[in-house]
C-alpha cells in the first residue's frame, strides 16, 4: 500500500513517501509541500508499478528517465570523462582529438537542432542527409568518417551509461575512406638535397625525425629532458605519444652527440621565443624545449623542398612533413632487422601498419630482382641436355639446334638440312 510519512522532513519541508514497485519492494521517494498532494503521488506511482507487474505496460528503463537531459549538458559530461580517461589506456585525450571532438560534437548540435537526448531518437535519415551533403561540397571520405565518429562515439558513451535505449547510428553505412593521395617515402638522394639547403635548426629537426620516424606533435613535446645520452635515445612520455604509451626510441650515436651539443646553446629555446614575438606576444616557448618546431611546419617544409628543387607531387605521390615519418620506416624496413624490430622502431600496434600503410615497394629494387632472375633463366652452359633426353636416358644423342650456344640462323637451317 502506498503511504505517507507524518512529519515532512527537517532540512526541505517536503514529505517523504512510498508506494510498492513491480518487483513487489516497498521503495521511498521524496514528494511535496503537502501530505495530500504525496500520497497522490505514491498511489499514481504504486498504479503505474502494478500496471508493468501485471505486463500492462513496459516497464520503465534508464533512458526514459534521461530523455529530458539536455544534449549540451551530456556533451560537457563526454567531453569532460574524454580529457580526463576517454583515450587508450585510460590516458587523456590529446589536445588536437579534443579539439576535435569538440568541434564535430557542436556542429552535429546545430545542424540537428539536438536539444534534449531524447532528440537522437530516430535520427538516423538525418545524419545521413548531412553526410550526403558533406560529401557533395568534396569533403574526403575520411573527413567524413571523423564527423560519424565523433556522435557515434559520444551515443556509445551515453549507451553504456544508461542515457540511450539503443544505439540510434548502428545500421549507419560508412563511407569509402581510400585516401585520395598517398605519401611517397623520400629516397636517400632527396634526402640529401634537402639537408644540404635547410636551416641548421630545421635540418636538426628533420634529421632527428628522419631518424627518429617521431611526428610533428611528438617532436614538439621533446625536452631536454627526454634526451638520454647514456642509452643513446630518447625517453618518450605517454601523455604526448600517439599510441599513448611511454618509450623509448634508440638514435644514431652521431645525432645523439649532436642534440646534446645543440642544448649547451639553447638554441631551441631562443628560437621559439623569437617565433612567439613574431606571431602571437600571448603565446610563451616551451620550457626546456629539445627542437624548434615551428606552428608553420607544413609551409616551411614546402618552401626547403622547392629550394632543394625537389619534387612535391610524382605519381608515386607526395612529400609533405609526415612523409619523413614514410622515409624512417621503409629504411628501417630496408635495413637488416627482422619484422617484429621494425614494428616496434615504427611503433605500430600490429605489422600490418608497418608493412602494408607504410611499406613502400623500390622500383630499383624490384627492377634488380627481375634481372638477376632473368640472369638466372637466361644464361645457360654451352650444353644443356633437354628434360625429355634425360627422362629417356639418350644423353649421346646428337644435340638438336636449340643444345648449342651459337644458334644463328645459318647453323639453324644446316642442322635441319634445308638449303639456305
Amino acid at each position: 500500500m502506498a503511504g505517507v510519512r507524518k512529519k515532512p522532513r527537517v532540512r526541505d519541508g517536503n514529505y517523504q513517501g512510498w508506494y510498492i514497485n513491480a518487483d513487489g519492494s516497498r521503495t521511498f521517494f521524496t514528494g511535496a509541500k503537502t501530505r495530500d498532494e504525496t500520497l497522490r503521488m505514491a498511489r499514481r506511482l504504486e498504479d503505474d508499478h502494478r500496471q508493468v507487474r501485471l505486463g500492462y505496460r513496459p516497464a520503465s528503463t534508464s533512458a526514459d528517465r534521461h530523455k529530458a537531459h539536455r544534449f549540451s549538458e551530456a556533451k560537457g559530461e563526454y567531453l569532460a570523462w574524454g580529457e580526463a580517461q576517454g583515450g587508450l589506456g585510460g590516458h587523456p585525450w590529446g589536445t588536437w582529438h579534443a579539439q576535435k571532438r569538440r568541434t564535430h560534437l557542436s556542429w552535429w548540435e546545430n545542424q540537428l537542432g539536438l536539444g534534449t537526448l531524447a532528440d537522437l531518437d530516430g535520427i538516423l535519415p538525418k545524419v545521413e542527409k548531412e553526410l550526403r551533403g558533406l560529401h557533395a561540397k568534396g569533403r574526403a571520405g575520411k573527413t567524413i568518417a571523423n564527423y560519424v565518429e565523433a556522435l557515434a562515439a559520444m551515443c556509445d558513451w551515453c549507451l553504456q551509461r544508461g542515457y540511450l535505449a539503443a544505439d540510434p547510428l548502428k545500421a549507419l553505412a560508412p563511407f569509402d575512406t581510400t585516401p585520395r593521395t598517398r605519401r611517397r617515402a623520400m629516397t636517400e638522394d632527396e634526402i640529401t638535397q634537402l639537408l644540404d639547403i635547410c636551416p641548421r635548426h630545421r635540418r636538426l629537426l628533420y634529421e632527428t625525425a628522419l631518424l627518429s620516424g617521431l611526428r610533428a606533435n611528438e617532436l614538439r613535446n621533446l625536452t631536454l629532458d627526454h634526451l638520454n645520452v647514456e642509452k643513446g635515445g630518447l625517453n618518450l612520455d605517454a601523455e604526448w605519444t600517439k599510441n599513448r604509451k611511454a618509450g623509448f626510441q634508440p638514435l644514431p650515436s652521431l645525432l645523439v652527440a649532436r642534440l646534446h651539443t645543440s642544448t649547451d646553446d639553447d638554441q631551441a629555446e631562443r628560437l621559439y621565443a623569437l617565433h612567439y614575438a613574431r606571431k602571437d606576444a600571448k603565446r610563451k616557448a616551451p620550457e626546456n624545449p629539445l627542437l624548434f618546431v615551428p606552428s608553420s611546419l607544413s609551409r616551411d617544409f614546402d618552401k626547403d623542398l622547392r629550394a632543394a628543387d625537389i619534387k612535391k607531387w610524382t605519381p608515386d605521390g607526395k612529400l609533405d612533413f609526415h612523409a619523413i615519418r614514410n622515409a624512417y620506416i621503409n629504411l628501417v624496413l630496408n635495413s637488416d632487422v627482422t619484422a617484429r624490430e621494425a614494428q616496434a622502431l615504427a611503433r605500430h600496434s600490429t605489422p600490418d601498419l608497418t608493412f602494408n600503410v607504410y611499406g613502400r615497394a623500390r622500383h630499383d629494387h624490384m627492377a634488380e630482382a627481375v634481372e638477376q632472375i632473368g640472369k638466372r633463366l637466361f644464361s645457360t652452359p654451352d650444353r644443356v641436355p633437354s628434360v625429355h633426353r634425360l627422362a629417356v636416358g639418350a644423353e649421346q644423342e646428337t644435340a638438336t639446334p636449340w643444345d648449342t650456344k651459337d644458334c644463328g640462323s645459318k647453323n639453324m637451317v644446316e642442322l635441319r638440312g634445308i638449303e639456305p
